[in-house]
């Protein structure tokens, strides 16, 4: 009997046929670890799939890796469905995966924190970046389905409180893959050319899935990138998504938003009417004030004897001129006082009273006055002046202090 020998390729088919006639790895659950895990320019994904004691290699197709709702990362522990086969080119078995799904949390949850954490770190939430929103709006944009109930919430609430605005809605879908660039299309849209002064996004409740467009990068970039002021108004009060987190003012339901997005017409009644009995009260204050100042003028006694101004500026301007008199007459007694003092002080120091007791200067020819013996010599003329007249002498000797001793 021959013995049968088989081609590589035949036996990589045979392998492949066994592996294919197994209903259990047709549709088969793998826990593991993700290892090597890369994404190619063709939408493929390739990964490894180990745990402590092997290894399993394995691929995504672009068709199924654009279902992944969240960012794979090596390392991450996840539950991989798909089917086990053989490529027979290589030989090699792997998983051909369908879905994966991170273990102890769902897909969402993860993605939710992923893009939470991404745009976090990018600034996107930065409170610096929020604008306030204007007290009066005259036009509110407001972007969400036409058919939902949250939209007649809101324009029911906004024509309660402030019926002066006027209510533009952009139509958009706010579920579904179409969703999140409708959403953000609109957004840009109301933005580029000023549809309102505000604008609110959003829809009622519903599940993770249902909001999820809302947590989308898109329509996130969309709002962070929006120069007029905007409100997320996503679901209920527990919900929240990235929206909540970029908007500049964050409402807990789309009637929330409403509420915060404008005044309550009856309050600003109320602050009219308060501001007007104040502006009443501060006129009829300042009237009483004018009217008293009147009467306290009418009954001075100018207003009733016109005279009587001229003759009370007549009294004040005589006693004026009295005072004037009196001061004047007091400065001038002290100033003579004064030059009498001085006058007798200078009198005291003039030379003419020591010569009134005996004394006499004499002096030379050139009219210096001699102070010493030494500066004549005999023979030399001078002058000497006595209290009264004088004469002129001829030196016949002359001698110094020195030459008496």
């Amino acid at each position: 009997m021959d013995q049968h020998v088989f081609g590589v390729a035949e036996v990589n088919q045979l392998v492949k046929q066994l592996l294919d006639g197994e209903p259990m790895l047709q549709n088969i659950y793998v826990r593991g670890e993700l290892s090597n895990y890369k994404m190619y320019p063709s939408g493929h994904h390739y990964f490894t799939l180990k745990d402590a004691d092997g290894a399993l290699r394995c691929v995504m197709f672009r068709g199924q890796a654009s279902r992944l709702r969240f960012r794979p990362e090596n390392g991450m522990q996840v539950i991989a469905r798909g089917r086990i086969t053989v490529f027979p080119r290589d030989g090699a078995y792997q998983l051909y995966c369908d879905a994966l799904t991170p273990e102890g949390a769902g897909d969402l949850a993860v993605a939710f924190e992923q893009l939470k954490a991404k745009l976090h770190a990018e600034g996107l939430f930065d409170p610096a970046h929020k604008k306030p929103l204007p007290r009066y709006p005259q036009r509110i944009a407001v972007v969400t389905s036409a058919a939902g109930a949250a939209v007649h919430d809101m324009i029911r609430i906004l024509r309660r409180r402030y019926p002066i605005a006027k209510v533009i809605l952009l139509p958009v879908r706010v579920q579904g893959a179409e969703a999140p660039p409708e959403i953000a299309g609109a957004i840009r849209y109301a933005d580029r050319w000023k549809i309102g002064d505000v604008i609110i996004t959003g829809r009622g409740g519903g599940s993770m899935e249902d909001l999820w467009a809302f947590n989308d990068e898109r329509v996130a970039r969309a709002i962070y990138d929006c120069e007029t002021p905007i409100i997320s108004a996503v679901g209920h009060e527990p919900d929240v998504t990235i929206s909540d987190f970029v908007a500049d003012a964050r409402a807990s339901t789309p009637s929330n938003a409403a509420e915060i997005a404008v005044p309550d017409q009856m309050e600003l009644l109320r602050w009219l009417r308060g501001a007007g009995d104040r502006m009443v009260q501060c006129e009829t204050g300042r009237l009483e004030a004018a009217r008293q100042r009147l009467d306290n003028l009418a009954s001075k006694r100018v207003m009733r004897d016109q005279l009587a101004y001229v003759q009370d500026k007549r009294m004040e301007l005589a006693h004026l001129q009295q005072r004037l008199g009196d001061l004047s007459g007091a400065l001038l007694s002290r100033r003579r006082q004064r030059f009498s003092a001085l006058a007798a002080v200078l009198d005291a120091m003039s030379p003419l009273k020591v010569l009134g007791r005996g004394y006499a200067v004499a002096r030379s020819q050139d009219g210096t006055i001699l102070k010493s013996g030494r500066e004549v010599a005999p023979g030399d003329r001078v002058s000497v002046t006595l209290s009264e007249g004088g004469f002129d002498a001829v030196v016949e000797r002359s001698y110094t202090k020195e030459d008496q001793t």
